[in-house]
């Protein structure tokens, strides 16, 4: 049974109200910023004249229907219908005790799209004021709710700036985009002041599903995106992992912790056992970066990297081969996918083979040591 652990879902989420942006974003961005426009199909978030969501049917406004009603779900909703713990932070609070959870990481709703946004000024001052905005939101009750800020990689000297203003308001950590740009890649030295940073700060740094910079693959400005992509969004973060492993990130910043949220983890298990071989066998990784610890890649993993899932029975069979150090549950609360009200049966249901410090770790221990919550 889960009632005796401390529960942390590393993946709770808010929902941005429609007048997040309009009301508190500079002067001068006001128009380009992000708000809701009445089309003839219906509600879209709009940035800068191009879509990005449609209205709030994944994001809050049906949260537990995928239990009760699974076939009246749909993409469109209204924010009238979106759950008040999604924007309004004491009734989260309600809602975690209704589900049993003590500790909610929170990442953004409309938020992770807006990585699509390509123009950089812009797209900075829009972080800048989600971030004032939830951290705010978790300033109600800052022993239950942290939160993540959105971090804009293009500009490394205001990406360091605003990582640092994050850590004083008390956010938790940062997300950064799972893949970048083109021709900026993880593995390339303009990154270097930002990983500092973040080893310097404590900010442990999330690579959360969706959140594709524009133009690398996913999320593409006309908001166009594969089946195939929505599936195997697991593969973005593998690449962006392996290039920090590989390039001696992790051995360069020993208290960096980078991890993947909202991807599952059975997939974690097939990269530590490739990446292992192939640095002891494959003459290209012979040639590439050796590490000077006396470590594999998968030592780097699995002290370094934190890997979040919510209904992967798979992976946590596999928690051998990936660590069951770096496993972190979420419930992705208040999405229409979310494992809420449900949560802890689910999780005795998936747990139910694991030991009881393994169910410890897994459901609140490895992610409070993560965030220092």
């Amino acid at each position: 049974m889960m009632a005796g652990y401390r529960v942390v879902s590393s993946d709770n989420h808010i929902v941005e109200p429609p007048d997040l942006w309009t009301a508190n974003i500079e002067a001068r961005f006001r128009e380009r910023a992000p708000q809701i426009v009445e089309e003839e199909d219906g509600e879209w978030w709009v940035c800068d004249g191009k879509r990005l969501q449609t209205g709030f049917g994944f994001s809050g406004a049906q949260t537990g229907k995928r239990f009760e009603t699974p076939q009246e779900m749909t993409a469109g909703d209204l924010f009238e219908n979106v759950r008040p713990g999604g924007y309004i932070p004491e009734e989260q609070v309600k809602d975690m005790d209704l589900d049993g959870v003590d500790v909610s990481i929170i990442y953004p709703s409309l938020g992770l799209q807006l990585f699509r946004v390509p123009e950089n000024e812009l797209l900075n001052a829009v972080f800048r004021t989600y971030n004032n905005w939830v951290a705010e939101f978790c300033s109600a009750s800052p022993e239950r709710l942290s939160g993540i800020a959105m971090i804009n990689v293009d500009v490394m000297d205001e990406a360091v700036r605003e990582l640092e203003r994050c850590k004083e308001m008390s956010m938790t950590g940062a997300m950064i985009p799972v893949y970048p740009l083109e021709g900026h890649r993880y593995n390339s030295p303009e990154y270097e002041p930002f990983w500092e940073a973040a080893n310097r700060l404590e900010m442990p740094i999330s690579l959360h599903a969706a959140t594709n910079r524009v133009g690398s693959g996913e999320g593409e400005p006309d908001g166009s995106r594969r089946l195939a992509t929505l599936i195997n969004s697991a593969h973005y973060a593998l690449m962006s992992i392996t290039d920090l492993i590989f390039t001696g990130v992790f051995e360069r910043y020993p208290k960096l912790q980078v991890g993947s949220v909202e991807h599952e983890i059975a997939w974690a298990a097939h990269l530590v056992e490739r990446m292992d071989w192939n640095y002891q066998q494959r003459e290209a990784a012979q040639r590439s970066y050796r590490f000077k610890e006396d470590m594999l890649p998968s030592g780097y993993f699995r002290r370094n990297v934190f890997v979040g899932f919510q209904e992967d029975a798979l992976g946590i069979r596999l928690r051998d081969y990936i660590g069951v150090e770096t496993l972190q549950w979420g419930s992705d609360y208040p999405h229409q996918e979310s494992t809420f009200p449900r949560s802890r049966q689910i999780l005795e249901e998936i747990l139910s083979e694991c030991t009881e410090e393994e169910k410890a770790m897994i459901v609140g221990g490895n992610a409070a040591r993560v965030y220092q919550v």
